[in-house]
């Protein structure tokens, strides 16, 4: 039984194990006090610390080790290695070093690097000492330390904004002597013992912004868990939904339906629209309400072989279908133009009257093609002149004038039995 005591310390309290990634140091500190009723003579104490890597042991290597110089009651204490295991303390003026009850001192190892093992590590402490009348002797203490599991910590991934393509890596800090657990939207995995790194299986790969949660249960305690939390952004993130209050400013805005997904792109005056490769996209809406105009080269009806308008310089044109030189046809209710140019007017229906234009004048036909003359109706003709051949009433059996070399013939119908002389009706002629 040794005549001083000695109580062991830490800082941390308790030392954590060390991990691969993340090496675990921390401060020894062995209270020596004289808690009898006799003052004690010591002249060295050593201090073996357990050396290796199971979970009994302290460290694996005492060579970063730093023993400090200690005072013990105003008495000079000098405290260093002394061999591969063990630090001693001496008196620094030699011989023995009094130490009366209820007289204490402290002494220091810093920098030791925790091994990676969880559990109690023991220390030797051999006293040489004796009474003040007494003979010297030898005697053994072993106080010991708890070294509990590392803390999983710094849960991180290898790069917070990923880019198109780029593989999600998560990593962390911590001991096997934990099991690891990843949590994350829709599912979770389960991390196998001797990895510190996750990345996503198939379809887990984050689409947005995405919190990953790691679950450590100490295998000795499964009461015992820490819970980390680590953030993934994406530089082009897939969202089921979107809002802004305030308005969104951006370059471009590009449709996800396939890799050639049409573009808005946003110029210093307006929108173009295109597709994936740069050349110009389509628009497709129900309905378009422009205060400014549209210029196009074309417009054409959403079906196949429906008519198109083609544009050039002062003109328009109507065409039978898209990629067709044959000419189209124009059905409105009304058209009011200050000018119309045509080969030709027809009636909507078959059979009806066709009007063509020569030179000078035009024509009327019964109906288009057939060469026949056909019939102009109106209620009332102003004309500078009129070229006829005759000229008839309007019922089937009125008279009618023709045209001759001498003058006009008055003549009646005759239902086609020759001609027949007409009447001329008049109630007065004046002369002057």
């Amino acid at each position: 039984m040794t005549m001083l005591t000695y109580t062991l310390l830490t800082d941390p309290a308790p030392l954590e194990a060390s991990t691969t990634y993340n090496p675990s140091q921390g401060t020894a500190y062995l209270v020596v006090t004289n808690t009898g009723q006799y003052g004690a003579y010591w002249s060295t104490i050593d201090v073996e610390l357990p050396v290796g890597n199971g979970a009994g042991d302290l460290v694996k290597d005492v060579a970063t080790v730093k023993a400090i110089k200690t005072k013990g009651d105003s008495q000079a204490v000098t405290f260093k290695q002394q061999g591969p295991k063990v630090f001693r303390a001496t008196p620094s003026t030699g011989g023995s070093l009094a130490m009366n009850s209820g007289d204490s001192m402290v002494l220091t190892l810093e920098n030791i690097t925790v091994t990676g093992a969880a559990g109690v590590a023991v220390l030797k402490v051999t006293e040489t000492s004796k009474r003040k009348t007494g003979k010297r002797q030898t005697s053994i203490a072993m106080p010991a330390l708890v070294k509990t599991a590392t803390a999983p910590r710094n849960f991180r991934p290898d790069e917070s904004m990923l880019d198109d393509g780029k593989d999600l890596v998560l990593r962390w800090d911590g001991s096997d002597d934990f099991t690891y657990e990843i949590l994350f939207p829709g599912g979770k995995a389960t991390v196998p013992r001797n990895d510190r790194t996750w990345k996503p299986g198939t379809g887990q790969a984050p689409k947005r912004a995405t919190t990953y949660t790691l679950v450590a249960t100490s295998r000795s305690d499964p009461q015992r868990q820490h819970v980390l939390t680590t953030t993934v952004h994406l530089r082009n993130p897939v969202l089921e939904t979107f809002t802004a209050t305030t308005g969104i400013d951006t370059p471009r805005v590009q449709g996800t339906a396939n890799a050639t997904g049409g573009r808005l792109i946003f110029t210093g005056t307006g929108v173009e629209i295109s597709d994936n490769s740069g050349g110009q996209g389509t628009v497709t809406a129900d309905k378009a309400i422009v205060n400014g105009g549209v210029t196009t080269p074309w417009v054409v009806g959403p079906n196949n072989g429906d008519g198109i308008f083609t544009f050039s310089k002062g003109a328009m044109h109507i065409w039978s279908e898209f990629g067709s030189n044959e000419r189209g046809t124009l059905y409105a209710g009304e058209t009011i133009v200050n000018g119309v140019a045509t080969e030709y007017v027809k009636g909507l229906n078959t059979g009806e009257g066709d009007i063509t234009f020569i030179p000078g004048g035009v024509k009327v036909w019964r109906t288009r093609g057939s060469g026949e003359g056909g019939t102009l109706f109106a209620e009332k003709a102003d004309f500078n002149g009129v070229n006829a051949k005759w000229v008839q009433g309007k019922g089937d059996r009125d008279g009618w004038i023709g045209f001759s070399y001498y003058g006009v013939n008055v003549l009646r119908h005759d239902g086609g039995a020759g001609k027949r002389w007409g009447v001329i009706g008049v109630h007065r002629i004046d002369h002057h």
